[in-house]
Protein backbone atom coordinates (compact mmCIF):
# COMPACT_ATOMS: atom_id res chain seq x y z
CA UNK A 1 0.00 0.00 0.00
CA UNK A 2 1.01 3.44 -0.74
CA UNK A 3 -0.02 7.09 -0.06
CA UNK A 4 1.51 9.83 -2.15
CA UNK A 5 0.13 12.99 -0.81
CA UNK A 6 0.59 14.54 2.42
CA UNK A 7 -0.99 17.95 3.86
CA UNK A 8 1.35 19.37 6.70
CA UNK A 9 -0.49 22.07 8.83
CA UNK A 10 2.09 25.05 9.19
CA UNK A 11 0.10 28.16 9.88
CA UNK A 12 1.00 28.93 13.05
CA UNK A 13 3.07 31.41 14.50
CA UNK A 14 4.00 28.48 18.06
CA UNK A 15 3.41 31.68 20.65
CA UNK A 16 4.02 28.93 23.24
CA UNK A 17 7.72 29.19 22.42
CA UNK A 18 8.29 32.90 22.35
CA UNK A 19 10.64 34.46 22.06
CA UNK A 20 11.88 31.93 19.92
CA UNK A 21 8.96 32.41 17.46
CA UNK A 22 8.74 35.84 17.36
CA UNK A 23 9.46 36.39 14.00
CA UNK A 24 9.73 33.30 12.76
CA UNK A 25 7.25 30.49 12.29
CA UNK A 26 7.66 27.39 14.40
CA UNK A 27 8.22 25.08 11.13
CA UNK A 28 11.24 27.20 10.78
CA UNK A 29 12.68 26.08 13.64
CA UNK A 30 16.75 24.86 13.52
CA UNK A 31 17.33 20.86 14.64
CA UNK A 32 20.44 19.91 13.46
CA UNK A 33 21.34 21.51 10.45
CA UNK A 34 17.33 20.83 9.03
CA UNK A 35 13.94 22.89 9.81
CA UNK A 36 11.58 21.28 11.41
CA UNK A 37 9.53 20.94 8.04
CA UNK A 38 12.64 19.60 6.18
CA UNK A 39 12.74 16.88 8.98
CA UNK A 40 8.99 16.25 8.56
CA UNK A 41 9.14 16.64 4.72
CA UNK A 42 11.98 14.20 4.91
CA UNK A 43 10.05 11.27 6.57
CA UNK A 44 7.83 11.77 4.23
CA UNK A 45 9.52 11.60 1.02
CA UNK A 46 11.35 8.25 2.27
CA UNK A 47 8.12 6.72 2.27
CA UNK A 48 6.93 7.37 -1.39
CA UNK A 49 5.25 10.58 -0.93
CA UNK A 50 5.58 12.81 -3.62
CA UNK A 51 3.30 15.59 -3.40
CA UNK A 52 2.70 17.58 -0.05
CA UNK A 53 0.68 21.10 0.27
CA UNK A 54 1.69 22.72 3.21
CA UNK A 55 -0.73 25.09 4.53
CA UNK A 56 1.44 28.30 6.07
CA UNK A 57 0.53 31.71 7.72
CA UNK A 58 2.41 33.66 9.89
CA UNK A 59 5.43 34.90 7.84
CA UNK A 60 4.17 32.99 5.02
CA UNK A 61 6.70 34.53 2.53
CA UNK A 62 9.42 33.27 4.74
CA UNK A 63 8.13 29.51 4.52
CA UNK A 64 7.27 29.89 0.82
CA UNK A 65 11.18 30.85 0.29
CA UNK A 66 12.33 27.88 2.35
CA UNK A 67 10.52 25.34 0.69
CA UNK A 68 11.14 26.56 -3.08
CA UNK A 69 14.32 25.29 -2.06
CA UNK A 70 13.59 21.75 -1.64
CA UNK A 71 14.30 19.47 -3.71
CA UNK A 72 13.03 15.71 -4.58
CA UNK A 73 8.84 16.49 -3.59
CA UNK A 74 6.54 18.22 -5.49
CA UNK A 75 5.31 21.20 -2.70
CA UNK A 76 2.43 23.24 -2.97
CA UNK A 77 2.01 26.31 -0.46
CA UNK A 78 -1.76 26.76 0.48
CA UNK A 79 -1.81 30.13 2.41
CA UNK A 80 -4.39 30.77 5.28
CA UNK A 81 -5.38 34.43 5.79
CA UNK A 82 -7.25 33.23 8.97
CA UNK A 83 -4.50 31.78 11.11
CA UNK A 84 -4.18 34.17 14.00
CA UNK A 85 -8.29 33.97 14.19
CA UNK A 86 -9.60 30.43 13.64
CA UNK A 87 -8.11 26.74 15.13
CA UNK A 88 -6.86 24.43 13.06
CA UNK A 89 -10.40 23.24 11.60
CA UNK A 90 -10.42 26.13 10.14
CA UNK A 91 -6.55 25.00 8.56
CA UNK A 92 -8.44 22.18 7.02
CA UNK A 93 -11.43 24.30 5.52
CA UNK A 94 -8.63 26.64 3.65
CA UNK A 95 -7.07 22.97 2.78
CA UNK A 96 -9.95 21.13 1.64
CA UNK A 97 -9.25 21.26 -2.15
CA UNK A 98 -6.00 19.38 -1.45
CA UNK A 99 -8.02 16.51 -0.22
CA UNK A 100 -8.94 15.23 -3.28
CA UNK A 101 -7.27 11.47 -3.03
CA UNK A 102 -5.71 9.81 -0.47
CA UNK A 103 -3.59 11.23 1.91
CA UNK A 104 -1.72 11.40 5.45
CA UNK A 105 -2.39 15.29 7.63
CA UNK A 106 0.56 15.96 9.54
CA UNK A 107 0.50 18.92 12.38
CA UNK A 108 3.09 21.34 11.84
CA UNK A 109 4.84 20.62 15.28
CA UNK A 110 5.65 16.90 14.94
CA UNK A 111 8.93 15.38 13.85
CA UNK A 112 8.18 11.78 13.57
CA UNK A 113 10.44 9.27 11.62
CA UNK A 114 10.42 7.56 8.93
CA UNK A 115 9.23 4.21 10.53
CA UNK A 116 6.54 6.40 11.70
CA UNK A 117 5.30 7.19 8.45
CA UNK A 118 5.65 3.52 7.13
CA UNK A 119 3.54 1.58 9.81
CA UNK A 120 0.72 4.19 9.06
CA UNK A 121 1.17 3.70 5.85
CA UNK A 122 0.80 0.12 6.38
CA UNK A 123 -1.73 -0.27 8.57
CA UNK A 124 -4.45 2.46 7.80
CA UNK A 125 -6.97 -0.38 6.19
CA UNK A 126 -9.87 2.21 7.40
CA UNK A 127 -10.97 5.21 5.22
CA UNK A 128 -9.37 7.07 8.88
CA UNK A 129 -6.84 5.85 10.49
CA UNK A 130 -5.38 8.11 13.42
CA UNK A 131 -1.53 7.29 14.41
CA UNK A 132 -1.37 6.96 18.24
CA UNK A 133 1.19 6.93 21.21
CA UNK A 134 0.78 4.89 24.63
CA UNK A 135 2.65 5.59 27.97
CA UNK A 136 1.96 4.97 31.12
CA UNK A 137 -0.30 8.37 31.58
CA UNK A 138 -1.28 11.33 29.81
CA UNK A 139 -1.68 14.82 30.92
CA UNK A 140 -3.80 18.01 30.08
CA UNK A 141 -2.37 19.19 26.99
CA UNK A 142 -1.87 15.71 25.36
CA UNK A 143 -4.68 14.75 22.90
CA UNK A 144 -6.32 11.47 24.25
CA UNK A 145 -7.57 8.88 22.81
CA UNK A 146 -9.55 6.08 24.05
CA UNK A 147 -9.67 3.05 21.92
CA UNK A 148 -11.00 -0.60 22.09
CA UNK A 149 -8.65 -2.43 20.27
CA UNK A 150 -7.44 -0.91 17.12
CA UNK A 151 -10.97 1.15 16.87
CA UNK A 152 -10.86 4.39 17.89
CA UNK A 153 -14.28 5.80 20.42
CA UNK A 154 -12.99 8.81 21.26
CA UNK A 155 -10.47 11.55 20.69
CA UNK A 156 -9.82 15.08 22.80
CA UNK A 157 -7.65 16.46 25.32
CA UNK A 158 -10.48 16.53 27.69
CA UNK A 159 -10.88 12.65 27.86
CA UNK A 160 -10.65 11.49 31.56
CA UNK A 161 -8.27 9.29 33.22
CA UNK A 162 -10.40 6.01 33.55
CA UNK A 163 -10.71 6.10 29.93
CA UNK A 164 -7.41 7.84 27.83
CA UNK A 165 -5.80 4.71 26.69
CA UNK A 166 -2.84 6.94 24.17
CA UNK A 167 -2.27 9.67 22.49
CA UNK A 168 -2.79 11.34 19.31
CA UNK A 169 0.88 12.25 17.42
CA UNK A 170 -1.05 14.20 15.31
CA UNK A 171 -0.41 12.26 12.04
CA UNK A 172 -3.66 10.42 9.94
CA UNK A 173 -4.01 8.55 7.28
CA UNK A 174 -7.84 8.82 4.87
CA UNK A 175 -8.01 6.41 2.10
CA UNK A 176 -10.93 5.57 0.02
CA UNK A 177 -14.20 7.41 1.23
CA UNK A 178 -12.35 8.50 4.00
CA UNK A 179 -10.94 12.04 2.32
CA UNK A 180 -14.38 12.96 1.18
CA UNK A 181 -15.69 11.81 4.51
CA UNK A 182 -13.52 14.30 6.38
CA UNK A 183 -14.01 17.42 3.89
CA UNK A 184 -17.64 17.08 4.26
CA UNK A 185 -17.33 17.40 8.06
CA UNK A 186 -15.03 19.77 8.19
CA UNK A 187 -17.24 21.70 6.35
CA UNK A 188 -20.30 21.44 7.87
CA UNK A 189 -18.61 22.37 11.00
CA UNK A 190 -17.42 25.41 9.90
CA UNK A 191 -20.36 26.43 8.86
CA UNK A 192 -21.46 26.62 12.80
CA UNK A 193 -20.47 29.62 15.19
CA UNK A 194 -17.99 27.69 16.67
CA UNK A 195 -16.78 26.52 13.93
CA UNK A 196 -13.17 28.43 14.00
CA UNK A 197 -12.31 27.34 17.35
CA UNK A 198 -12.53 24.13 17.08
CA UNK A 199 -9.74 21.48 16.38
CA UNK A 200 -9.95 19.24 13.34
CA UNK A 201 -10.06 16.17 16.10
CA UNK A 202 -13.08 17.11 16.77
CA UNK A 203 -14.37 16.17 13.21
CA UNK A 204 -12.60 13.05 13.97
CA UNK A 205 -14.14 12.45 17.28
CA UNK A 206 -18.23 13.03 15.87
CA UNK A 207 -17.41 11.18 13.06
CA UNK A 208 -16.24 8.11 15.84
CA UNK A 209 -19.82 8.06 16.63
CA UNK A 210 -21.41 7.06 13.59
CA UNK A 211 -18.62 4.86 11.41
CA UNK A 212 -15.54 2.80 12.51
CA UNK A 213 -12.22 4.86 12.39
CA UNK A 214 -9.12 3.03 13.34
CA UNK A 215 -5.72 3.20 14.89
CA UNK A 216 -2.33 2.20 14.49
CA UNK A 217 -0.04 2.43 17.75
CA UNK A 218 3.56 3.53 17.29
CA UNK A 219 4.57 2.93 20.62
CA UNK A 220 8.13 2.35 21.15
CA UNK A 221 8.96 4.63 17.73
CA UNK A 222 10.78 7.69 17.98
CA UNK A 223 8.63 11.33 17.78
CA UNK A 224 9.20 14.58 19.19
CA UNK A 225 5.82 17.57 20.06
CA UNK A 226 7.57 20.87 19.20
CA UNK A 227 5.14 23.21 21.62
CA UNK A 228 6.88 24.42 24.64
CA UNK A 229 10.36 25.55 25.19
CA UNK A 230 11.96 22.24 27.01
CA UNK A 231 10.67 20.31 23.81
CA UNK A 232 13.02 22.12 21.93
CA UNK A 233 15.93 20.42 23.32
CA UNK A 234 14.31 17.00 23.01
CA UNK A 235 13.28 17.43 19.65
CA UNK A 236 17.34 18.60 19.45
CA UNK A 237 18.66 15.49 20.80
CA UNK A 238 16.45 13.34 18.84
CA UNK A 239 17.37 15.15 15.75
CA UNK A 240 21.01 14.68 16.46
CA UNK A 241 20.98 11.26 17.15
CA UNK A 242 19.73 10.39 13.46
CA UNK A 243 22.07 12.81 11.86
CA UNK A 244 24.75 10.69 13.95
CA UNK A 245 23.33 7.69 12.58
CA UNK A 246 23.27 8.57 8.66
CA UNK A 247 19.71 8.38 8.76
CA UNK A 248 18.26 11.20 6.55
CA UNK A 249 19.31 13.12 3.98
CA UNK A 250 18.12 16.13 2.56
CA UNK A 251 18.55 17.35 -0.94
CA UNK A 252 18.67 21.10 -1.40
CA UNK A 253 19.25 23.32 -4.30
Amino acid sequence: MTISKAIILSAGQGSRLLPLTSDMPKCMIDFNGRTLIEWQIEALRANGVRHISVVTGFRTQRVESHLARVNGVEIETIFNPFFQVADNLGTCWIAREAMDQDFIILNGDTIISDEIVAKLIDGSRWPITVTVDVKAAYDEDDMKVHREGEKLMSIGKRLGADVANAESIGMLAFRGEGPATFRAQVEKMMRTPEGVERWYLRAIDMLAMEQEIGTVSIHGLEWAEVDFPQDVEIAKALTAKWVDEGRYRLAQG
